[in-house]
């Protein structure tokens, strides 16, 4: 039964002595410095100063931001390497869009995936959206989504059934959180039509709650992101939604021949996203309008929450389709200012609107902020965001030979990683077109691409990635998680009408640390913590953002590349509630685990 409210659950912060003593031992060599609950110590005054205009868009002078530290470009050295294990896993899913001669808009877009561990076994598990006939008629159930859980040994079984996770709407985005705070990861799976959100038992199984989502509509919605955008403990729920679209009386849309065809985004009419900010009484309340976080022309695909200007409130970038992008600031966790075309992020370099779909995000250039890098139409080119701070996101796509290696590609999913372990970024690319009659470039299927950063440009390194990479198909979702065990992070590829892709990472690797999140005062999923790893003369700092890729989650679970060091490494965490803990390690590859306000403990988790 679904409890009237989870305010109580709300503040289960793990602060029980005898169950901290009982779930985790402290890290041999580990010294955590003293929790804090006040605001950290202002660092030195940046070099840049902000212009008028950014000022007046909420950007501020960044505090202690380092001027870009990656150096000369280098050899790549040998590309990440991956082998597709899903057939061996057990892993059989494959996602059925639905694909007819009515040649429905919604068949083009869905597919998405969560790695998540339901159970706390200790071992990750993996949820898959499903779809069938956008149109089924109500005596014609859609097939369910799928949830496969990880057994000992390291196979797979689907027990979505069991778990009470069988969604059967038309689906598309996964969104994994802990929206109650009691330690146990919920669902929100993003739907066209009626959305759906699961709250975990924490039992093994889940029960729908989806009128705890008050004023939520029954629209297209495609990716969603949690996030805590004012900082209270408690997560928030951004919907992407896509546009005023039926199924069941859809727009006619027709080709030169006067056949049905997939519709051009500029036939439908746009529909608002969805905010839902967590009340704490188990409501979460659709609140856009009231926050700002609403723009001209949304025909939303891809979310990121996380702070983009280094003013430690976490802000929402948007990836709309041929329609601006949106960048929402964050007014201190009060409302939201769209600033997308004053701070850059809205077009491309040519002042131009694209096709955007999935979003990757990462800190490639190593100047403290985030990235950008967005996946496109056939055309277009992916584009690269530098971001700049104060000086706000700057397309970086040519000049770092980004758009010619793109140019013919479609993309959905996409995620910046160092699968490699080499102290530099990858970007990994899930592409294939909408239209099943395309016959340009690759035409429908396309391959998939890697890419590999040398400090200064891109390195298309497909060739050498792998069999998978020379394969042809639909890619659509991108999941990413260290789903072995091994340090290295793995990828979940799904596709339209052919099998997903447990994509195993086998890179000759480097060094590296992976550092996981469990909020006290902050919300229990760790979402928008900042996390600095210094080693030597060099640092790397990632937040874990809500969103990123497209329909997907990623294991929550921060990843470094150290390349060839050996020695001490210190590593801090800037929480959202403003407590700042620290750790030394005595040296890389090492799984830690930070608990707000304790310091670096490890979980006593099984091996796969």
């Amino acid at each position: 039964m679904i409890p009237a409210c989870f305010a109580a659950a709300a503040r289960l912060r793990f602060a029980s002595p005898p169950f901290l003593c009982a779930l985790i031992l402290i890290f041999s060599g580990c010294k955590p410095e003293p929790a804090s609950t006040r605001e950290p110590t202002t660092p030195e005054a940046a070099v840049e100063t902000p212009s008028d205009s950014s000022r007046d868009f909420g950007f501020k002078p960044a505090q202690g931001r380092r001027a870009a530290n990656d150096g000369p470009p280098t050899s790549i050295g040998a590309a990440p390497r991956f082998v597709d294990v899903a057939a061996e896993r057990g892993i059989k899913h494959v996602y059925d869009n639905g694909a007819s001669p009515r040649a429905l808009m919604v068949e083009s877009t869905g597919g998405g995936a969560g790695w998540f561990d339901f159970d706390r076994d200790g071992l990750l598990d993996l949820m898959l959206t499903q779809g069938g006939r956008p149109d089924a008629p109500p005596n014609e159930a859609r097939p369910p989504d799928a949830c496969y859980r990880q057994l000992p040994g390291g196979t797979f079984v689907d027990v979505a059934a069991l778990a009470g996770v069988g969604d059967r709407g038309f689906g598309h985005g996964v969104a994994i959180g802990d929206v109650d705070n009691d330690g146990f990861d919920d669902l929100f799976i993003a739907n066209s039509g009626r959305s759906s959100l699961y709250l975990n038992q924490g039992d093994g199984t889940f029960v729908l709650a989806s009128e705890m989502l008050e004023g939520k509509r029954d629209v297209w919605s495609s990716t969603a992101a949690w996030g805590d955008v004012n900082k209270d403990g408690l997560l928030d729920l951004y919907v992407c939604n896509y546009a005023i679209y039926d199924p069941y009386r859809p727009v006619e849309c027709r080709d030169k021949d006067g056949n049905p065809a997939i519709c051009h985004p500029r036939n439908v009419e746009p529909e608002p996203d969805e905010f839902f900010q967590n009340s704490g009484d188990g409501r979460l309340v659709e609140s856009s309008q009231l926050m700002g976080l609403f723009g001209p022309g949304n025909k939303a695909l891809g979310v990121v929450i996380a702070d983009l200007d280094g003013d430690d409130w976490p802000d929402i970038y948007v990836a709309n389709d041929t329609t601006a992008n949106f960048v929402f600031i964050n007014r201190a966790g009060t409302s939201f200012r769209e600033s997308a075309v004053v701070l850059g992020g809205a077009y491309s370099a040519t002042g131009e609107p694209q096709a955007s779909m999935g979003i990757a995000f990462g800190d490639y250039d190593r100047n403290g902020y985030p990235d950008l890098c967005l996946t496109h139409f056939t055309g277009e080119h992916y584009t690269l965001y530098q971001n700049l701070g104060p000086q706000g996101l700057q397309d970086v796509s040519a000049r770092t030979r980004m758009r010619e290696a793109t140019l013919p590609k479609l993309g959905f999913g996409t995620v910046m990683q160092d699968f490699n372990r080499n102290g530099r970024m990858d970007l990994l690319f899930a592409n294939g077109h909408i239209d099943p009659k395309f016959e340009e470039s690759e035409g429908y299927e396309m391959r998939p691409q890697l890419m590999a950063w040398d400090g200064q440009r891109w390195h298309d390194v497909s060739s050498t990635a792998g069999e998978y990479f020379q394969r042809k198909s639909v890619g659509r979702a991108v999941a990413t998680a260290d789903f072995d065990g091994d340090g290295a992070l793995d990828v979940c590829i799904v596709h339209h009408n052919s099998p997903t892709a447990l994509l195993r990472n086998e890179s000759e690797a480097g060094r590296g640390v992976s550092v996981g999140l469990i909020g006290v005062h902050s919300n229990r999923s760790g979402i928008n913590a900042k996390v600095s790893v210094r080693f030597g003369e060099q640092q790397l700092t990632s937040e874990l953002a809500g969103g990123t890729s497209y329909a997907a989650s990623h294991q929550r679970r921060l990843f470094f590349g150290l390349g060839d060091w050996t020695g001490p490494l210190e590593i801090s965490v800037q929480w959202p509630s403003g407590v700042v803990d620290a750790a030394a390690l005595d040296g890389p590859d090492q799984a830690v685990t930070i608990l707000e306000g304790a310091g670096a403990v490890r979980l006593a988790t099984p091996t796969p």
